[in-house]
């Protein structure tokens, strides 16, 4: 299933993504500094939620492009509906 993402979800997305490199990037230079545990986790926590939102993102414009697919009565590269709502919620699911 090939992701289209529109100009300006690609990059919410991609500005999440930064974000969280930064975020990460940021932790391991606390760790290396000895940093308080406290800040390092709530960077941390920083991180993951940043991840998180970019995952769900992608999901979402994922379902949207799949709903939109199956009411036109297209289905991408042949595939049966039921198969591509499971691998969906497989995507999903892995974020939870």
């Amino acid at each position: 299933m090939e992701l289209d993402l529109a100009a300006a979800e690609l990059k919410s997305v991609l500005n999440r993504l930064r974000r969280a490199q930064g975020q990460i990037s940021g932790v391991i230079r606390m760790l290396e500094e000895g940093r308080d545990c406290e800040e390092v986790v709530m960077q941390l926590a920083a991180a993951s939620r940043a991840l998180d939102r970019a995952g769900f993102a992608i999901i979402a414009s994922g379902l949207q492009q799949c709903l939109t697919d199956i009411e036109s009565g297209s289905r991408r590269g042949g595939e049966d509906p039921e198969r591509m709502r499971a691998r969906l919620e497989k995507l999903f699911l892995s974020l939870a």
